[in-house]
């Protein structure tokens, strides 16, 4: 894209460390905000619609791809943007993201079948990793001074806290009373008016202001290339074995990666850099993202499934248990912002956050359909205040460490990466839920019993649809079997099976625990440094 012919030189004032007047900065803020809720309505709205839809659609071995095609896209596009985002200024790229990410919204509500859904939602990620890539590295753009964008970044965790407050609640009444396409179509005035706010007040900054650029897509094809074969070894791996399929997809994953660090270290203008790996500090803050997402992500996506499948919840109750759980990243991000700039160590509140993390999980371990619905919502509140005290952190110590000339690249890769584990968290949770699952459904059914009707309860959908369980029951009366009984039997063993999955949260959880010991000493600076921007023209 070409760059902005209007684009000059302006230089915050030294002592408030802003790029624009305070009007200006609060209306560009303004428009990230609603860009901030779009995304994240759509992550809670769809987490807990996503056990009714599957059993409407009647496809529960693509759960898990619901979400992963998600993140695989995302995951591939983040780093592409951001890294263009450094080059050509970040409001094209945010204003197209948001036109693509709405636009996919409404081919997902749409959806005729799982297949069609996994589709649509991999073109929602495209956008999404695009505006990811692209919007949260805004911020720094506008506000160059750490303590001072640590002020303003808290109107953002406002948007996220409100999006997040009516996001759960909000997906579990639509669901229930409007049907869950439309939890898809919501994002449509959240669309509309963050594009309106965007393309107004949002204004165009350039961080690299060169005449002649020369795009590196080459890497990004070993992007895509590495990533996707990887996220499709890692999700049929577990059907296929070790077929000869499966080996070669996991020899192309690797000879990707291999030929992407041999391209990068060479090329001129590399799409990422391979000096910010060598970084100690931002290579343990990028494992540390990819440690938190592997997590979220299976709190997010499973959580709604113990709810709704395991204790026998509806989906309006599941949105209000989800509910804290959202609202505390907001709560735990707040606090935190006024705590770090105080700190010696900055790193230390990690250790706080992820200590809290791992204490979610482990009530949550422990949570069974006889748990009291106040303690089960005061796990998910420890949970959500534990990713307020890490994300935010993450991503401003990598900001500070990268430095301005790799300012969006960095920021969209921590996003990326996080993104990363969350695809693989889902593909390994998922598979060890589905095996758990099935394996303890059988293991329930006495010896000598036919079991001609036991593919029906091997799906999960008969745990989540009311009219799959009335036909279930209705079929085991011929049999002169109790279906109540097989159901309350499944029920226990989706628990289980969900239960094995949060351990896994717990270990890596721990794990990033440990982690932080290698992040070095991280120093909030204050200095304020100019910038390429173009103003926005006041308007009346």
């Amino acid at each position: 894209m070409p760059s902005d012919p209007s684009a000059q030189t302006a230089t915050a004032p030294l002592d408030t460390g802003r790029v624009l007047s305070v009007r200006q900065s609060l209306l560009a803020m303004l428009g990230l905000c609603f860009v901030t809720m779009l995304v994240a309505v759509d992550q809670t709205v769809v987490g807990t619609a996503l056990p009714t839809i599957v059993a409407e659609l009647n496809g529960f071995e693509l759960y898990a791809w619901v979400a992963t095609s998600y993140l695989l896209t995302s995951v591939i596009t983040i780093p592409i943007f951001g890294r263009l985002g450094d080059y050509y200024g970040r409001k094209p790229f945010v204003v197209t993201s948001i036109v693509v990410f709405t636009l996919a919204s409404v081919l997902c509500g749409m959806a005729d079948s799982m297949l069609q859904l996994v589709l649509a939602r991999a073109l929602q990620g495209i956008g999404g990793g695009m505006l990811v890539g692209t919007a949260f590295a805004c911020v720094p753009d506008l506000f160059t001074d750490t303590h001072v964008r640590l002020r303003w970044q808290v109107l953002l965790s406002a948007a996220f806290g409100i999006a997040n407050a009516f996001g759960p609640s909000l997906g579990g009444f639509l669901t229930q009373y409007a049907g869950w396409r439309s939890v898809f179509y919501v994002n449509l005035p959240i669309g509309v008016l963050s594009l309106y706010c965007v393309w107004r007040f949002l204004p165009h900054i350039r961080q690299i202001k060169r005449d002649k650029i020369q795009l590196d897509w080459q890497g990004a094809i070993l992007i895509a290339v590495g990533l996707g074969s990887l996220q499709l070894f890692v999700e049929l791996l577990p059907t296929h074995g070790a077929s000869l399929a499966m080996v070669l997809l996991g020899v192309l994953a690797f000879a990707a990666f291999v030929a992407l660090v041999y391209w990068e270290n060479r090329c001129p203008e590399p799409l990422l850099p391979m000096e910010m790996f060598k970084n100690k500090s931002l290579a343990a803050l990028f494992f540390l993202s990819m440690l938190v997402g592997v997590v979220m992500f299976a709190l997010l996506f499973y959580l709604p499934l113990l709810l709704q499948g395991g204790f026998g919840l509806t989906p309006q109750q599941v949105g209000l248990l989800i509910t804290p759980l959202a609202v505390f990243i907001t709560v735990g991000s707040v606090i935190n912002s006024r705590i770090v700039i105080r700190l010696g160590s900055p790193k230390h509140i990690l250790y706080f956050g992820f200590g809290l993390m791992a204490l979610a999980c482990l009530g949550l371990i422990f949570s069974y359909k006889s748990t009291s619905h106040w303690l089960v919502a005061m796990y998910m509140m420890a949970a959500g205040a534990s990713l307020g005290f890490i994300m935010p952190n993450l991503t401003v110590f990598a900001q500070e460490t990268a430095g301005r000339s790799l300012l969006g690249i960095s920021t969209a890769l921590l996003q990326s990466v996080r993104m990363m584990g969350g695809m693989l968290g889902m593909a390994v949770v998922g598979t060890m839920v589905s095996n758990y699952y099935v394996r303890n459904v059988r293991q329930s059914i006495p010896e000598g019993l036919d079991t001609s009707w036991i593919s029906l309860l091997e799906n999960p959908d008969v745990l989540v649809s009311h009219a799959a369980q009335s036909d279930f029951v209705a079929h085991l009366q011929r049999l002169s079997l109790q279906g109540d009984l097989f159901l309350e039997t499944a029920r226990l063993a989706l628990v289980s099976a969900i239960h094995s999955g949060l351990i896994v949260g717990l270990m890596v959880a721990l794990l990033g625990m440990v982690w932080v010991y290698k992040v070095p000493h991280i120093r909030l600076s204050r200095t304020v440094v100019a910038v390429v921007a173009a103003e926005p023209k006041e308007r009346a």
